[in-house]
This record gives C-alpha cells, sequence and structure tokens, in this order.
C-alpha cells in the first residue's frame, strides 16, 4: 500500500482505487488534543482540495481537505465517539473517511513520506 501526503497535512493511503484519508501526526500536534470532528456524509462526492471534513481542538477549528477527487465510502465512526483517536492514533484507528478515487494518478502530485518529512523539518 502506498501512504502519501499533502501540504495541507493529510495523508491518503492507497489500497487498489479506494483511499484512507486522515490528518498527519503533525497535523494533530499542531492542533493539540482534538474535541470534536465532522466527518462527511457517505455518497458525497469532493474535487481534489475540496474542504471535506472539519477537526475541532482546544486550540483551533481546521478542515480536513480532500487529497484527490473521490466519492466518500465510509466514515470512521469510532472517530465520531471518541475523537482523540486523531491525536492517539493519527495515521492508523484515527482515520477520518475512505474515498473511491475518480483518478489514482493525481496522487503522483503528493508526496512521499522522506519528501514530507522534509516538508515539516
Amino acid at each position: 500500500m502506498t501512504i502519501k501526503y499533502s501540504p495541507d497535512h493529510q495523508w491518503i493511503e492507497l489500497n487498489g482505487q479506494v483511499g484512507t484519508v486522515g490528518i498527519t501526526h503533525h497535523a494533530q500536534e499542531a492542533l493539540g488534543d482534538v474535541v470534536f470532528v465532522e466527518l462527511p456524509k457517505v455518497g458525497n462526492t469532493y474535487a481534489a482540495k475540496d474542504a471535506a471534513a472539519v477537526v475541532e481542538s482546544v486550540k483551533a477549528a481546521a478542515d480536513v481537505y480532500m487529497p484527490a477527487h473521490g466519492e466518500v465510502i465510509e466514515v470512521n465512526e469510532a472517530l465520531l465517539a471518541d475523537p482523540s483517536l486523531a491525536n492517539s492514533d493519527p495515521q492508523g484507528a484515527g482515520w477520518f473517511f475512505k474515498i473511491k478515487l475518480v483518478n489514482p494518478a493525481e496522487l503522483d502530485a503528493l508526496m512521499d513520506e522522506a519528501s514530507y518529512a522534509s516538508f515539516v523539518a
């Protein structure tokens, strides 16, 4: 599986035509303790860079942007029940939603792990 990172601090893990999306470790550190998330509706379609979800912390609120054009096919219900998963396991149990990609080649424009690490350093 391939993981790519956006300049807006989202990650997407590609598995075939399906991408799992969440916020990066760097993003959750900058936000602080996450207290609320608003996830998109299953069936909604977004273009790359559209705001699809919201994450709120004790410090701030931030949009979660689509890393590529796609349709939301699943949301993380566990994250709704326990928003702190975005802090404790941002690139695991704290994922936000899954999308069916319209054009997986769009992910080529995103950063790999090494490039993202340099970006946030």
